[in-house]
């Protein structure tokens, strides 16, 4: 952050030295699956039955903190707690619901939350294990437990290193990324029982303070469009791979990136229509599955991959294939027929020279 006061400099470095941390997992995580590392399934439960645990940080960093609320237990005097509460039953619901998946291992894994972690930290994350929220400043963000979708979101990183995993790194990295945005709308969605031209299609809506220009962290729908702050700066996502950026910055932009495939995402179940999770939602589900996914896939393999899937699921030649095939048409990535897993990049074909500098504020 290269506005803002002393104060909010701060606390930037200190929710970056946490993040840099949890992102340097994350890739260690997706190496190890690389080299076929087999990751340890959580306890088997039940089919179908929820085991929610919310622990009290008490502004501490030092885990688990104490329990707050467990599954079946009645309402907490703390906000906090119930909207984790909430957010971990609707994540749950949507994936029993839509996937007739069981929690985000596919086992029944419990699901636990840890809130008021650490000192006006600005950022959510799962860790591989659990579900950790921060309070926010006050000043630039509010309690990241506001944001259901934004609960949704951090618990798909789990779904998608027991079912990927995607490297997190670059194109597959945003591809991370951008899972985790459309399967953390969808359990927006679904909570709300909203269809797909009913929804906002915003990532992390309430998210920011009275105090800052922008409507939410991410737009799915208009990608750069987000925030325009003169402390955070404007929303540095585009939604075309002509504008796409090219940075060392966040792990080789898998935030900013995220942009053009989330993009792609809406187009197909806005034209579809309907609910999101009924045909674009199963697409990306069983492309996310698909064993030819691999750790390092580019925009185009997994487009490619999201074509056959419509493919498989709808009918070659249905309309569910053609329109995919026209969305990433939309965002510059023209999907043919040729081999599957084709690297985005390659001789002759060579990204244009582009920096940045410029980071997204959260997750």
């Amino acid at each position: 952050m290269r506005n803002g006061s002393k104060e909010q400099r701060e606390r930037v470095l200190r929710t970056q030295a946490v993040d840099n941390t949890l992102r340097a997992m994350r890739l260690a995580r997706s190496g190890l699956a690389r080299m076929g590392a087999q990751f340890q399934p959580g306890p088997i439960m039940v089919a179908g039955q929820k085991l929610r645990t919310i622990f009290d940080m008490k502004n501490s960093q030092e885990f688990p903190g104490l329990m707050a609320r467990s599954e079946g237990q009645a309402n907490s005097s703390d906000v906090c707690i119930n909207e984790a509460y909430e957010g971990l039953g609707a994540t749950y619901d949507m994936y029993q619901e839509v996937f007739s998946r069981n929690s985000i291992d596919g086992q029944g894994m419990p699901l636990h939350a840890h809130v008021h972690y650490g000192h006006d930290y600005d950022n959510a994350f799962w860790d591989g294990e659990r579900m950790v929220l921060g309070d926010g400043d006050g000043d630039i963000f509010n309690r990241f437990t506001i944001a259901v979708d934004v609960i949704g979101h951090e618990l798909a990183h789990g779904v998608t290193e027991h079912e990927g995993p995607l490297t997190y790194f670059v194109q597959a990295g945003a591809l991370n990324e951008s899972l985790s945005d459309v399967f953390g709308s969808l359990v927006k969605q679904h909570l709300l029982k909203q269809k797909a031209d009913e929804a906002d299609w915003l990532i992390g809506q309430g998210l920011f303070t009275k105090n800052v220009e922008g409507q939410a962290l991410r737009s799915m729908k208009a990608p750069g469009t987000a925030y325009d702050d003169n402390v955070l700066g404007k929303d540095p996502q585009p939604a075309r791979m002509r504008d796409y950026v090219h940075t060392w910055d966040d792990n080789g932009g898998v935030h900013i990136n995220s942009g053009i495939p989330n993009r792609a995402f809406y187009l197909v179940a806005t034209q579809l229509g309907g609910y999101a999770w009924e045909r674009a939602g199963h697409i990306w589900y069983e492309t996310l599955r698909d064993p030819r996914l691999k750790p390092n896939a580019t925009f185009l393999s997994f487009a490619r991959l999201t074509v056959l899937s419509a493919a498989r699921l709808f009918g070659s030649g249905s309309d569910e294939e053609k329109v995919v095939r026209d969305a990433w048409s939309q965002v510059d990535i023209r999907v043919s027929r040729e081999r599957v897993g084709e690297p985005l990049w390659g001789p002759g074909v060579q990204p244009p020279p582009q920096q940045s500098g410029q980071q997204p504020p959260a997750q």
